[in-house]
């Protein structure tokens, strides 16, 4: 009983706290905006969620453009197109931008994967122009083309003319020059077609040698009448042979491979040296046609004999250009990529490693 007075007596003696924080009086009149929501804009494009905006709108743009063009040409009948229509379409070799080049156009850092789906996705649109073109459709090609020059070089004229290869040339003798390489070799190649003389055949050499016979002396013409039924006729056995008329030297065209003034067989003493010049020759079936001249520098055999087998295939193409495809096909008509790799720091190679030994 005395508690509950004791606290009816303390009651208003207590101290009373506020619930809410002090707000000063300059800024109470800011309280009733502070609780409005604020309003988020809409993005402009559904992308604006990926972590890479612009690059997948430029993807949509040219999926967007794929898919109105193939609509439009298989409205006109143009698609699907035979293969024998498609291999007779006119060549054309667009030359886009660069990755780096094309990632700055897009404001993205591009990686491989995403340059070449932009590439594919480019080279899909540009077959498309293509066919419009050739079909005579002037406003879908020239729209498509609108879409393609602006992920083209600016040089394109540039890059073209200097990708093509200069055709070898012939000087006054009808010799021919090219240059090979391989690893770390290089050769200089002339070629000149062997001058061969026709030769008379054999046949028509001896048809022509008048045959020479002795006359008989007088007592045998007498005997030869009087034993003419007796006896057989001995004629052939007892006339002397025709003269031999000595015959002209025959000149034999020789084929010649002369590398640093040395011949082949000499300057390469492995056999499989000689066999990598000598293979562009037996694939084009012109062995012996040839001489061949060559000047090599720097590396070994192996460097050597591929530098100029190159030289070799490429001097044989400019004087018949009608085995180009089976040279080509044989890959001997561009360089071996391949090269030695590099020794690393704490190997004793390139890749092997030094003797490991326990102390």
């Amino acid at each position: 009983m005395f508690n509950v007075l004791r606290q009816q007596a303390r009651a208003p003696l207590r101290r009373a706290y506020a619930t809410q924080g002090y707000v000063p009086p300059a800024a109470a009149n800011n309280i009733g905006q502070s609780m409005i929501p604020r309003f988020k804009p809409r993005p402009v494009s559904p992308t604006f969620y990926t972590g890479l905006p612009s690059y997948f709108e430029n993807v949509n743009t040219l999926e967007s453009a794929i898919t109105t063009s193939r609509n439009i040409l298989q409205n006109l009948q143009l698609l699907p197109l035979p293969k024998f229509a498609r291999d007779a379409l006119p060549e054309s070799t667009p030359v886009w931008k660069g990755k780096d080049e094309l990632g700055f156009q897009v404001e993205t850092k591009l990686t491989t994967a995403r340059y070449r789906r932009l590439v594919g996705l480019l080279t899909q649109l540009e077959e498309f122009r293509k066919i419009a073109d050739t079909a005579g459709c002037v406003e879908v090609a020239e729209s498509i083309g609108d879409v393609t020059v602006l992920f083209q070089r600016e040089n394109r004229d540039a890059v073209l003319a200097g990708g093509k290869k200069k055709p070898v040339q012939f000087d006054k003798y009808g010799r021919t020059y090219t240059i090979g390489r391989r690893k770390e070799s290089s050769a200089r190649v002339w070629m000149i077609p062997v001058q061969g003389k026709s030769q008379k055949p054999a046949a028509a050499a001896a048809s022509s040698v008048p045959s020479v016979q002795a006359p008989l002396p007088p007592a045998a013409e007498v005997n030869e009448s009087q034993n003419e039924a007796t006896s057989p006729d001995l004629t052939p056995f007892l006339s002397p042979k025709p003269l031999a008329k000595t015959e002209e030297p025959t000149e034999v065209t020789a084929t010649n491979i002369i590398i640093n003034n040395v011949p082949l067989i000499k300057y390469f003493p492995h056999s499989l040296d000689r066999e990598r010049i000598m293979r562009p020759f037996r694939l084009a079936g012109l062995v012996g046609a040839y001489n061949v001249f060559a000047i090599a520098r720097g590396g070994g055999t192996t460097g050597q004999s591929g530098a100029v087998a190159l030289g070799v295939a490429k001097g044989i193409v400019a004087h018949a250009p009608e085995v180009q495809p089976l040279l080509k096909k044989a890959k001997l008509l561009r360089r071996d990529p391949r090269a030695v790799e590099r020794k690393k720091t704490g190997r004793r190679k390139a890749r092997k490693a030094f003797t490991w030994v326990r102390r």
